[in-house]
């Protein structure tokens, strides 16, 4: 068979087939700098120089100088012994291992350093690291074409139909459900007014008397009060309680301004008329017209039990109205401290209405509206800042009355005495108040009343203790003679007294 021809031409193979011949190799043109850079040795005809000859070392750089004779007596081998120190001395080497050892410079510990293959085992290269899988957004995705067209529209498809699923969901879950609770046209209906506010309510006693209540608001400096009032003549004069005012009247920094319960809120300076710290009442003036005057009533009148109303500004909340019953009469009660300078002890009407600190001043009004009282104390279980326990006390309307026109008229105000001293006394029989000293020349020293002596009656008022005394001398005028029973070494005996002004 012919050889098939190096030519361009085709040729027919064994099936007949038409095939090119292979082209003839091309080799590119040696210059003469090219051969004198690159080109073999003179003398030398294969790759490599000629074989130097053996000398029982392996050619190769030497690693280390040579060894002393010492150290080669000290640790080489015996002479004549050419077995290897790493195998036992009757043991033979194998067929072909000592040619080998000389030979190979793995098994020769003399050998010295040559070049080798390299280490590397070539059946399992170690390639490059993968490279983390790229991430981009979904504007890259969309404009810069990172996701073939067909995952675009396979996500846009996966969405639509998620979004309709939803969409389904929701029209099933919204016949299920009760519909919207907000209605933009809703209105309530509008009810007929069903109360009916009898004439002497407390809503019509209140409306009537709020008017009349004002409130006192006394500043120096930092430091400020606030205190309620009545007001009991059109000309502007408004009736309150001393300890209220006290420290306007002893303190000429301070100011009182007087607040009225109207539309506008009016406020006007108020001028003290005159104050009575026996009685614990004072009345101030207030340059207005047209004020709404208060209802006075006859305290006298009350009875245990009737419904009375408080009125004032307790804590600083004006117009503020709460309601109770009268829940004892003619039940004196000493007021005296704090930072006034009332001393006094007066005849107080009782009641379980909520009174606290700021309603001192205002009315206590009963059922027709009628002012029969001018809130004053309160009984507390914590000291004079704690609130109402349903104990309040205020002073009688008839005896306001009397100290008012005084103060009015007088600027003073006169009380009936006696000239002398008590203290309370029981025997565990009869209780009075039992006589401390006389006055030298005064009424009861005039009436034959000694020290000692057990006052257990003064009129047609009966003495308990020392506050009752009190209170039942000043229900007298000055200069009104009245019968007093006293007790006298087991013997009860009347006297009478004049009684003269304080």
């Amino acid at each position: 068979m012919d050889t098939p021809r190096l030519t361009d031409d085709p040729v027919v193979a064994r099936d007949e087939r038409p095939r090119l011949a292979p082209r003839p190799l091309w080799k590119p043109r040696v210059t003469p700098v090219d051969a004198g850079t690159f080109g073999r040795p003179r003398g030398v005809e294969g790759a490599f120089g000629p074989a130097a000859p053996s000398t029982g070392r392996a050619s190769g750089v030497t690693t280390a100088p040579p060894v002393p004779e010492f150290l080669e007596d000290a640790f080489g081998r015996p002479v004549g012994g050419g077995d290897s120190i790493g195998r036992a001395p009757d043991e033979s080497a194998p067929d072909g291992e000592a040619d080998q050892v000389s030979g190979d410079p793995w098994r020769d510990p003399m050998s010295g350093v040559r070049l080798g293959v390299p280490a590397i085992d070539p059946d399992s290269p170690e390639g490059p690291a993968p490279l983390p899988a790229e991430r981009f957004s979904f504007r890259q995705a969309l404009f810069e074409r990172r996701l073939r067209p067909s995952a675009l529209i396979g996500l846009l498809v996966s969405a639509l139909l998620i979004g309709a699923i939803g969409a389904v969901i929701g029209v099933v879950a919204a016949g299920r459900l009760p519909r919207g609770v907000t209605d933009p046209e809703f209105t309530l209906a509008a009810a007929q007014p069903s109360v009916t506010r009898q004439p002497g309510s407390v809503a019509d006693v209140a409306a009537r008397v709020l008017p009349a209540v004002v409130s006192l608001e006394i500043r120096t400096g930092d430091v400020g009060d606030t205190g309620s009032g009545v007001v009991i003549d059109p000309s502007g004069y408004v009736l309150t309680n001393n300890h209220v005012i006290s420290l306007a009247a002893t303190d000429p920094q301070a100011q009182l301004t007087v607040v009225f319960d109207d539309a506008a809120q009016t406020r006007a300076p108020g001028i003290i008329v005159g104050r009575d710290p026996l009685t614990d009442l004072a009345v101030v003036k207030v340059d207005v017209t047209g004020a709404t005057v208060a209802q006075l009533g006859d305290s006298d009148a009350l009875a245990v039990g009737d419904p009375v109303i408080a009125i004032g500004s307790p804590l600083g909340l004006a117009g503020t109205v709460t309601t109770g019953i009268v829940s004892a009469k003619d039940r004196p009660v000493r007021l005296q401290g704090g930072v006034s300078d009332t001393d006094a002890v007066i005849d107080a009407l009782q009641t379980d209405a909520a009174v606290n600190p700021g309603n001192s001043g205002g009315a206590l009004a009963d059922g027709t509206g009628a002012v029969v009282g001018i809130n004053t104390a309160i009984r507390t279980l914590g000291g004079d800042s704690s609130g109402s326990i349903g104990l309040g006390f205020a002073i009688p309307i008839n005896a306001a009355r009397d100290i008012a026109q005084q103060l009015i008229r007088n600027g003073s105000v006169q009380h009936a005495g006696m000239g002398l001293n008590a203290r309370s006394a029981t025997d565990g029989v009869t209780d009075g108040a039992q006589v401390q000293n006389v006055q030298q020349g005064g009424p009861a020293a005039a009436g034959g009343i000694v020290e000692g002596d057990v006052i257990t009656k003064v009129g047609d008022r009966s003495v308990g203790n020392a506050d009752e005394l009190v209170v039942a001398i000043r229900s007298n005028a000055v200069g009104a003679t009245v019968p007093v029973v006293l007790l006298r070494e087991g013997r009860e005996m009347t006297v009478s007294v004049t009684l003269s002004a304080e």
